[in-house]
């Protein structure tokens, strides 16, 4: 037993995307510029709800939860990951894997279920709009985003107490570039069948789960959006519903590529967990405001009160 703790790993080396110091240098460049797009597009996005009326409603709401999730996700991924870019020796230590693969759990799972939320309250303001505003009062909103963020918080534990359970000795090289589950269980020198089962079941809760209520909520949008009688009531449903459609798609595909599907090569592995852990943050905000007139109509208005620089002002302090 002596020996067994004597040899227990203490520290992971991470290997990166890339081992080639140009590549390594590029990659840092267009990292850095993500994650500062990233926060700016995030940041933005919360102050224009917390300060512009006509976006306090549920929808943005959700949305607001949302981008606080996605900021909170790539800032516990990407700052490690630029540091580790720019130097030689790229190492972990255990705790502070397990608290990144912990807190990865915890803003990931908890996007997936404000994902479903956010379809849910679509579904309402479309197949039920005389019933909307008294459905999706305030409290529920709370409550639904308190149990998106429950939810997250409850998988992460699970999933990372099974992964945090297995014995680590010997091999410390994760082929990543961050504390990812699929990578970790790889240097395990343990049993990982009952915990990949684990993260299996959890991810049918938190990923299938949440997608086949996407699906039915969609579903039945898209028979009440071919029933409307009128082409600017179909083109305005389509629009207020094409935002969140296109990150749905974006998120679940890549996270089910990653953790619902057979194992795929490193490398394939790698690319997808860039594109959700890095790209995806950053698109998000775009999208919501890029096809949003109410953002874009806020924005519009900030900028025209003079207020701009005051919502800037948190985010270049």
């Amino acid at each position: 037993m002596s020996q067994t703790n004597l040899t227990r790993i203490t520290e992971f080396v991470l290997l990166g995307l890339s081992e080639d110091p140009h590549t390594q240098l590029l990659l840092f460049v267009l990292v850095l510029g993500v994650y500062l797009v990233t926060v700016l597009g995030n940041l933005l996005l919360i102050s224009l709800v917390l300060t512009d009326t006509s976006l306090q409603t549920p929808m943005y709401f959700f949305l607001c939860n949302l981008s606080t999730a996605d900021l909170f996700f790539s800032t516990n991924i990407v700052p490690q990951a630029l540091v580790h870019m720019l130097s030689r020796r790229k190492v972990i230590s255990f705790i502070g894997c397990a608290a990144q693969l912990l807190l990865f759990l915890i803003f990931g799972c908890t996007q997936c279920a404000l994902l479903a939320v956010m379809s849910y309250d679509r579904y309402l303001a479309i197949c039920d709009p005389l019933h909307y505003s008294i459905i999706m009062s305030g409290r529920l909103c709370c409550l639904l985003a308190l149990g998106c963020w429950t939810s997250g918080f409850l998988v992460s534990i699970v999933d990372t107490s099974f992964i945090l359970n297995l014995p680590y000795q010997g091999d410390n090289k994760i082929a990543h570039f961050f504390c990812e589950a699929p990578a970790i269980l790889a240097v395990s020198s343990g049993d990982t069948h009952s915990t990949q089962m684990a993260i299996f079941l959890m991810g049918v809760m938190i990923l299938l789960a949440p997608v086949s209520l996407i699906l039915v909520s969609y579903g039945s949008i898209i028979v009440t959006i071919i029933r409307m009688k009128t082409t600017s009531g179909r083109l305005k449903a389509f629009s207020t519903c094409g935002s969140h459609l296109l990150v749905v798609i974006l998120f679940y595909g890549s996270g089910i590529m990653t953790y619902m599907t057979p194992k795929s090569s490193k490398e394939q592995g790698k690319l997808v967990s860039v594109f959700y852990a890095v790209v995806n943050p950053m698109l998000n905000p775009l999208i919501y405001s890029l096809r949003n007139k109410d953002v874009k109509k806020a924005l519009g208005n900030a900028v025209n009160r003079g207020k701009f620089f005051q919502i800037l002002s948190p985010i270049n302090s």
